[in-house]
């Protein structure tokens, strides 16, 4: 049976207004009417100030973890849900807070199993292709040998740890994509994030790059949660979201498919480019690593070229200066005094 087609592509994105989010829905806006749904837990609403001037956006503030039925709010007329329905959902909200990590740990268990539930309940209600936003820690720790992770990898995580809600979470929250695919029919794609970065990171929340650019540009000390050897892979939020959209045009069956970068870098080099950058006097400083922020392997992209022809474009030095002419631009907005 062939599906519809419709001028615009009705889309809803979960958690649309958080760092990831934000930028999705924005590229998703230049061909579709998106529904973004978050409840500003770790996100913010200046992330979509502007998308609210567009007509085809519209957000509704609701927490995943209390079942939803979008045919139900009335700023969703336009939509036209009941004849038009949703054809794609990007599943992205789930607390991401390294310093509020403790704080959320109860939000973050829902998100991965109670709120994982209900966004797949509102996919089979319409019928919609899913793009589930997992993550890299489903892997487990680095390995020893510095190998990068494959897809058909099976990894391996601690489930008794204060992280477990969240890396065991993803795990279980893959495995109901998996079974709501099979059970359902569903048609849902999984995409395993690497770490990211790029305008709109929340600030003073332990994700570092973000708060060594607010630092450096008032010379204060820029501290690494972790000693020299701390490195990680880097890609530019552009990226991923390109990343994201090809994952969703591609055939049912890809499964899961790795979004990052595969160069790793030290973050103290990382931080001292920043400050070259900025022209800072900052110096850098190590303090004990947060729970939530530890260091992670490296994908292997070989599917994701080969696959869905995506690599990633946007260079560390290009996406360092992109996010500092974003900070300093709207510093005031950041609610940092120089």
């Amino acid at each position: 049976m062939q599906e519809p087609t419709f001028e615009k592509k009705n889309i809803l994105v979960t958690g649309g207004a958080g760092f990831i989010g934000s930028h999705l829905c924005e590229k998703l806006l230049q061909d579709s009417r998106v529904i973004c749904l978050d409840n500003f837990t770790t996100s913010q609403e200046s992330n979509i100030d502007l998308l609210l001037k567009n007509p085809d956006f519209e957000f509704i503030r609701h927490d995943i973890n209390t079942p939803f039925d979008l045919d139900t709010f009335p700023e969703l007329a336009r939509f036209k849900l009941k004849f038009q329905g949703i054809q794609e959902i990007y599943h992205l909200a789930c607390p991401t807070s390294p310093k509020k990590f403790e704080q959320y740990r109860m939000q973050t268990l829902y998100a991965n199993s109670v709120g994982m539930k209900n966004v797949l309940d509102v996919g089979v209600k319409y019928k919609a292709r899913v793009v589930h936003a997992s993550t890299s820690v489903v892997y487990g720790e680095r390995p020893t040998d510095g190998h990068p992770f494959k897809e058909e990898e099976y990894g391996a995580v601690n489930t008794l740890t204060p992280r477990s809600c969240y890396d065991e979470g993803k795990r279980f929250a893959e495995a109901c994509c998996t079974t709501y695919q099979d059970v359902h029919g569903l048609d849902v794609r999984i995409a395993r994030i690497f770490r990211t970065y790029g305008p709109r990171m929340a600030l003073f929340d332990g994700h570092m790059l973000p708060d060594f650019i607010i630092n450096a540009l008032d010379n204060k000390e820029l501290v690494i949660y972790g000693d020299e050897t701390f490195a990680t892979s880097l890609v530019f939020v552009s990226d991923l979201a390109d990343g994201l959209m090809k994952l969703m045009k591609a055939p049912k069956g890809i499964g899961a498919v790795n979004f990052g970068s595969d160069l790793d870098m030290k973050i103290v080099d990382v931080a001292q480019s920043i400050v070259q950058m900025t022209g800072s006097k900052s110096r850098i400083t190590f303090k004990p690593p947060l729970i939530f922020m530890t260091p992670l392997g490296l994908p292997d992209l070989s599917k994701a070229k080969d696959k869905l022809g995506w690599i990633p474009l946007v260079g560390v030095t290009d996406g360092l200066k992109k996010t500092i002419d974003y900070t300093v631009a709207h510093k005031g907005l950041l609610g940092f005094k120089s």
